[in-house]
């Protein structure tokens, strides 16, 4: 029988931003996964920037508080041709990392390419070919799409850190993370890149 506490996650990704801070809760039990929330913390409107950060710090700590994750998946390693925009990401990363210490979370840090390959395949993917992918694969519904796709980043960092948990490729048998695709249906098993197909079904104009 397989330890129950190895097996049960509840992942608490979050997408750092100044003005948009996206956030998901995904609950995994062995292979299984469910949505339990995710959104955008909107704090545009605070003219001052540590106002900001300081209402991104207390909101995590309320959903901490309030759902009680066993870890944080985070992204990381944002680079950006502009210093001050990557010098704010850099303070909205590490209000989420301290949030997360202040409720002793173990913290998981993925870098942006590294998430669009755990998700699409593709570490150049754009940001909505990430969120159709992952409205596929946990099999949600059109009418739970959020106006901001900094919610979806949010679950596809958690996500990504599910996968990095290897349990369903363990349940499943699967070697590696294209054959636990094809094994899932997401891809044609004559295809050499695990999603090529899907993606460039996703990028077409409808």
């Amino acid at each position: 029988m397989i330890d129950k506490l190895v097996n049960e996650h509840l992942i608490l990704g979050v997408d750092p931003g100044t003005l948009f801070m996206g956030y998901a809760l995904l609950k995994t039990v062995g292979s299984k996964t469910e949505v339990v929330t995710f959104g955008v913390k909107d704090v545009h409107k605070l003219e001052d920037q540590y106002a900001r950060l300081q209402q991104e710090f207390f909101f995590l700590q309320e959903l901490i508080d309030q759902y009680h994750p066993t870890e944080l998946a985070i992204e990381t390693q944002f680079v950006d041709k502009n210093p001050q925009t990557m010098i704010k990401i850099v303070h909205a990363q590490g209000v989420a990392i301290a949030a997360a210490l202040s409720r002793d979370l173990p913290i998981n840090e993925y870098s942006p390419m590294k998430i669009k390959m755990a998700i699409t395949g593709n570490g150049h993917s754009t940001k909505q070919q990430v969120a159709d992918m992952l409205f596929r694969m946990l099999k949600m519904d059109e009418t739970q799409r959020p106006k901001k796709l900094d919610a979806t980043d949010a679950l596809g960092i958690a996500y990504c850190h599910f996968l990095q948990l290897g349990l369903p490729l363990k349940e499943k048998g699967a070697k590696n993370w294209t054959a636990f695709a094809k094994q899932k249906g997401l891809v044609d098993k004559g295809l050499t890149g695990p999603n090529q197909k899907l993606l460039a079904a996703l990028s077409a104009k409808k």
